[in-house]
Formats: C-alpha cells, sequence, structure tokens
C-alpha cells in the first residue's frame, strides 16, 4: 500500500536527533543555554536586534499586544484569512478586533481595506503573511506611520521569505515586531514554539519579563537587590518559555532552512508545470518577493468542474493524499459572530476565497515519486 502523503510534515533527520540528544544529557533542560543560542541564530539570520524564543506562536501574538500596553477597548486590525489566534491576541488584551478584506489573488490582507478599517480607536495592525507571502510591508507602514499605529507581523507561515528588497522577514524593517511559529508543519520545528524578533529594547525587555511570569532577576530592573536569590514580579505575565530542547532542535533546524526552502521551491515549480494548465484551477501567482512558501494554495471553481471541494477531498484521501483547507475566515467563526455581531457577507472576498482554496502536500521531505501521485491524482479527479 502506498504511504499516506499528509498536506505538511516536519523533516527530522540524525542530525536533528543528535542535538536533541546532546541537550537531554546536558545540565539543563530548559532556561538553559540553548534557548539564548537559538535566539542569537534567528537574529543572525533575519537581521533583527533582538528575539524572544517562546513556547508557541500563540504566546508571541499574545505577548506581543500585551507589551504594548494599550487601553482596554481601542481597535486592532487582521485579516480574516488566517488561524484564529491572530485575532486572539487582541481579545486576549482586551481589544476589539477588526478584520480588513484580503487580496483576492495572494490571501494577504489588502493595505486599502486596512485603511479603510482605521478609526480613532486603532492602534495596531497584524498583517499575516499568508503561506509565506510576505504583505505589501511598504505600503502598510506608510499608513501606521501616518497613523501613528504599531505594526506586528505575523510571520508564523514565513521564516525564510524575504521583502523586494530582499532584507529577510523578522528583521523588522517595516514593523515593531514579528512573530513565527515553529509547529511541525511549518518550514522549520522546534515540536512547538515561536519566537519574536524586534529592533526596539524596551519591547525587548517587556517580552522577557512576559514570557516569564513578569518576573526579573535583571540589577537594572530591580527596586531593591538584597542579593543574589532577590527577584520582582513587576507585572502579570506568563509561563510561556521556550525549553533547552525544542531550541537544541530549533538551532539544527535553522541551519537547514535554506536547504528546506529550495526543495519546496522545486516541488512548487513541480506543481506549477503540471496544474497551470488544468481548466477549472488557479495556481498560485507569481511573486515579487523571495518567498519560502509554507503552503501550496490552489482555487478551484467547484460550481463549474461539478463537484464539491468534500467530494475532492474524499477522492484524494481515498488516493493517499491528505489535504487541508486555509482557513475558515475568521469572522464566521461562533465566537465572533456572538461576541462582536460579524457575520457571513462581512468580507466578501475572502469569503468568496475560502469557498476556492485547498491546500496540497508540500514539505520537504516528499520525493518526485510523491509529489507526481499528487499530480496524477489532481489530473484523474479533473479528467486530465
Amino acid at each position: 500500500m502506498e504511504n499516506f502523503i499528509k498536506y505538511g510534515r516536519q523533516s527530522i533527520d540524525e542530525e536533528d536527533i543528535a542535538e536533541v540528544v546532546a541537550a537531554l544529557r546536558s545540565d539543563f533542560l530548559t532556561q538553559g543555554p540553548r534557548v539564548a543560542e537559538f535566539e542569537n541564530a534567528i537574529c543572525e539570520y533575519t537581521g533583527a536586534k533582538y528575539c524572544v524564543a517562546l513556547a508557541n506562536a500563540t504566546a508571541g501574538l499574545h505577548i506581543a499586544v500585551a507589551a504594548l500596553e494599550l487601553e482596554n477597548g481601542c481597535e486592532g486590525i487582521t485579516s480574516p484569512i488566517t488561524f484564529v489566534a491572530s485575532s486572539n491576541a487582541f481579545v486576549y488584551n482586551g481589544l476589539k478586533p477588526v478584520f480588513a478584506d484580503i487580496d483576492s489573488d495572494t490571501g494577504n490582507i489588502d493595505p486599502a481595506e486596512i485603511k479603510k478599517k482605521c478609526t480613532a480607536k486603532t492602534r495596531v495592525i497584524i498583517p499575516v503573511h499568508f503561506a509565506g507571502r510576505p504583505c505589501r510591508m511598504s505600503e502598510i507602514q506608510s499608513l501606521a506611520d501616518e497613523k501613528n499605529l504599531i505594526v506586528i507581523e505575523d510571520a508564523a507561515h514565513a521564516i525564510g521569505s524575504a521583502y523586494p528588497d530582499g532584507g529577510k522577514v523578522g528583521n523588522c524593517q517595516y514593523s515593531d515586531m514579528t512573530v513565527f511559529s515553529f509547529h511541525p508543519v511549518k518550514t522549520i520545528t522546534t515540536g512547538e514554539g515561536g519566537a519574536i524578533t524586534t529592533n526596539s529594547k524596551e519591547l525587548y525587555d517587556r517580552l522577557v519579563m512576559l514570557r516569564s511570569h513578569g518576573i526579573t532577576k535583571d540589577p537594572d530592573f530591580l527596586s531593591e537587590n538584597p542579593g543574589p536569590w532577590f527577584y520582582e514580579m513587576q507585572s502579570l505575565g506568563f509561563n510561556y518559555r521556550m525549553t533547552d530542547l525544542q531550541a537544541a532542535l530549533g538551532t539544527s533546524q535553522l541551519n537547514k532552512l535554506e536547504k528546506f526552502k529550495a526543495r519546496r521551491d522545486e516541488i512548487i515549480w513541480q506543481y506549477n508545470d503540471a496544474l497551470g494548465h488544468i481548466k477549472g484551477i488557479s495556481i498560485p501567482p507569481e511573486d515579487d518577493n523571495d518567498s519560502c512558501f509554507h503552503l501550496y494554495v490552489v482555487r478551484i471553481d467547484f460550481q463549474k468542474l461539478g463537484i464539491t471541494r468534500k467530494e475532492l477531498i474524499a477522492m484524494l484521501h481515498r488516493q493517499n493524499i491528505g489535504t487541508q483547507v486555509h482557513y475558515i475566515p475568521v469572522h464566521t467563526q461562533p465566537f465572533y459572530r456572538k461576541k462582536y455581531g460579524y457575520g457571513w457577507g462581512d468580507f466578501p472576498v475572502a469569503e468568496k476565497y475560502y469557498s476556492q482554496v485547498l491546500s496540497l502536500p508540500l514539505y520537504p521531505g516528499m520525493t518526485k515519486t510523491d509529489s507526481e501521485r499528487v499530480i496524477d491524482a489532481i489530473r484523474i479527479s479533473f479528467k486530465q
């Protein structure tokens, strides 16, 4: 029986395993030197001044907004085509989540729509680099500068991507903070895990405390210092620390990022060449950035083809090929409908996009045979 091809999965080798084993055999399983090593490696790769490694990217989004110390009742803007964590970060911190519709080609938030949604209460924008393609950040930065807004890039999909000028996502040239995810389906993994980069020492210091219960032992921040045992809880923080085991894996994975990116590109080129001419399928548009794609998302006119998405997913599953849908628009979730009054019809571009998309398998461990199986299965399903 042929192996099941998931839509995404981790790529772990013996070097990764050896690094985790070395951490297991060390004196520190957590709160040790491996976390700082990983943070420094991320800074070196992205060009950011500071990095805070965390338990997961949701924790990163949460404390990135918390570090801004905004008043309750103000507003934050993000995309409806994202995982719920992006907008939940506003809710956690007492902000009203506001959505701005997307660009129909890329799935990214549309800067023109952001501008329409800005009010006197708007304080922060979280653009989401959907599938790994960076948003139009220069336009978003200009809008933020004009209206004195904070920008937090949700780069959960975009480690390894670069802007048109060549700068790496995460260098914070267009934002105040950038948040990464290292979940197993992402380009590199720490098992679970995330990180925030920033060029602001003030934000960095707040993030470090928020990550660990709001506690500091740094003499520069203590109100008194009776001895080396002393610590102070200066804010209400959280236990969002990354372990040394995770960080050891992350550092090893980061060393392979460019290799992973190259392999993902090869699969994407193969898909584009084979699927681009099939009637009813729209492959991802050309990219002005140097993107490291986390997802390969096609748009399908199911109505024209006379097949439902559910039927296509089932057909592919029977051929041991997994797919996924990214994403159900956040504003249609019951929580957001009940609490904030959002509903179907509010963001028509995002809703139409959702109705047509399907994510096909994409991860470095896929063989040429695997990708050919996916292509053949699509051709059979579309009678090509």
